[in-house]
């Protein structure tokens, strides 16, 4: 591949953090790099990924990124000309760490480029949001940070909270099997009762305000929730006892299922050590196979840098 057009960096993101349900997301510092190159006729488009998903998501017709660059395209009335895309990819598929989300941005982002009058990244989280469904990943991997959003219809709220600081790290446990999305959606119960709603709704604005004012011994109280992390923990190995033995960990300041899962992550201040090895040691003990990540908080979210023409971006 030559005549490099841009490259786009997309975070992954882990959503919810327990309390905050559909709502609270927040952006890590593992990323996927999509390399557009070559332009060429509407419809016509190559692709290489290497890394995580290479072995399912070469075909263009399938691909989340391209249906997401051509659902802009046709929204905004633009044409479609075809390209190049080589994805590097390093966020795990079907792992609670918003795969998806980054695909989308990173269509949108493509289609964003080739516009007359590109938008500035916070006026396309509204279309971006329609294509997902949900704006918990999708905004905070734009923005960067932890973001807690809210959408209705066409209409999006959000607000970007401090960055924590830097002996603040997230230890992310992914194990080897997967959950789709759909079917951990398919888990949760059609009704709550009461006190599990008001449960959930006092933790989810502790966590915010803890955030907020750095109140970090807040966090093990205010991952907590009743809504869907009891019912998704039935869904892999281990998943029903290891966020209170990782909470049990010194260091360890909170613990919730990435997402909708498989994955685990836990805020450890100081060293996470012990935090990925009691992660691990919980998976293993159930007979699943794991790896760990140790990730900062990444507070710029989505960048995309024009290439030259050929080479890489200047």
């Amino acid at each position: 591949m030559n005549g490099h057009v841009m490259r786009i960096r997309v975070p992954a993101t882990t959503a919810n953090l327990g309390s905050g349900f559909d709502t609270i997301g927040l952006s890590l510092s593992l990323f996927n790099i999509y390399d557009v190159f070559d332009m060429d006729e509407e419809g016509a488009y190559r692709m290489e990924v290497i890394g995580e998903g290479s072995a399912e998501l070469s075909d263009p017709e399938s691909n989340m990124i391209i249906q997401s660059y051509e659902r802009a395209c046709e929204a905004w009335g633009i044409p479609r000309p075809g390209f190049s895309l080589r994805c590097l990819n390093a966020i795990p598929l079907c792992r609670g760490l918003g795969s998806s989300s980054g695909a989308v941005a990173g269509g949108v982002l493509i289609a964003n480029a080739f516009r007359k009058d590109p938008l500035k990244i916070d006026e396309l989280l509204p279309l971006m949001v329609e294509i997902e469904g949900h704006p918990d990943n999708i905004v905070p991997a734009c923005l960067g940070g932890l973001v807690v959003s809210c959408s209705d219809g066409g209409l999006l709220r959000y607000v970007k909270l401090p960055a924590p600081p830097k002996d603040i790290f997230a230890v992310v446990a992914v194990p080897e099997v997967r959950v789709r999305t759909e079917d951990a959606r398919r888990a949760l119960p059609k009704e709550v009762s009461m006190g599990d709603a008001v449960f959930t709704l006092n933790r989810a604005v502790l966590l915010a305000a803890s955030w907020a004012s750095g109140k970090w011994e807040n966090l093990s109280w205010a991952m907590d929730d009743r809504l869907h992390q009891k019912f998704r923990a039935k869904l892999f190995p281990g998943g029903e006892v290891i966020l209170e033995k990782v909470k049990a960990v010194p260091g360890c300041l909170g613990a919730a299922i990435s997402g909708s899962g498989p994955s685990v992550l836990a805020f450890a201040q100081g060293s996470p050590r012990g935090v990925a090895e009691a992660m691990c040691r919980v998976f293993r003990e159930h007979g699943v196979r794991s790896r760990f990540f140790v990730l900062d908080v990444d507070e710029e979210g989505a960048v995309i840098q024009r290439g030259s023409g050929t080479g890489m971006p200047q």
